[in-house]
């Protein structure tokens, strides 16, 4: 088509879904071709990113997941090609989520900032924009959750999601979401429930290697004083 950019609108799955059809329109090949370890930093169609949940970050992350249709592996795509060219933030977009995809979209935000902040990978730039994440996720998601019309919790659950995708993309995740994938893509169960029921167990099995780290999340989003 006479196209030369896309337009990404919509959750988690239409913007990684604009991601692979940006890069397979300028690549070609199909995205098992592009599967992890393999980089594509070369460019790729520009991509406009919307986000209407607060909950990847996917609309400021190197990263797209795709799930091969024969074999039902998510696959993790990494590059520079799946890097939006800009993202527009309009909380008023999330208004009307209910409160499961608020709460699991949300805890999937929580993660990515977390994770980033108690990576081996974690720096001091991935470390100011988790910091930020957690502490405006921590004080807004359990009233987005009560109080959906809440514009200026909503406002802060899209910007911390956005800040929590820069954090990891700059950092990395943890085993909570190395684990997430292959359990969603086995079971269907949605992305932000397999971090809420890995949540706890990795915390608990990790927390010994990073106290203070783990103990700086906490007291950034308001668990403990």
């Amino acid at each position: 088509g006479s196209y030369d950019s896309i337009v990404a609108l919509g959750g988690g799955s239409p913007m990684d879904t604009a991601k692979a059809a940006a890069a397979l329109r300028t690549h070609g090949g199909r995205m098992r071709d592009y599967k992890a370890p393999f980089t594509l930093d070369r460019p790729s169609l520009p991509i406009v990113a919307i986000p209407t949940t607060a909950g990847t970050g996917s609309e400021a992350t190197k990263f797209t997941i795709i799930t091969d249709s024969e074999t039902e592996e998510k696959m993790l795509c990494i590059g520079l090609a799946y890097l939006p060219l800009a993202a527009i933030l309009d909380h008023e977009l999330t208004l009307t989520k209910p409160l499961r995809l608020t709460a699991d979209t949300g805890i999937d935000a929580i993660c990515h900032a977390m994770e980033a902040y108690v990576s081996a990978k974690a720096n001091p730039f991935s470390d100011g924009v988790a910091a930020s994440a957690m502490r405006r996720l921590g004080g807004a998601l359990h009233t987005a959750c009560s109080s959906p019309a809440d514009g200026a919790a909503r406002e802060a659950m899209l910007l911390g999601s956005c800040e929590a995708g820069i954090a990891f993309s700059n950092s990395s995740v943890t085993l909570i979401h190395g684990m997430s994938r292959p359990l969603g893509a086995s079971f269907h169960i949605p992305h932000g429930m397999c971090n809420a029921m890995l949540l706890p167990r990795v915390t608990a099995f990790s927390a010994g290697g990073a106290v203070k780290r783990y103990a700086d999340a906490a007291r950034l989003m308001g668990l403990c004083d």
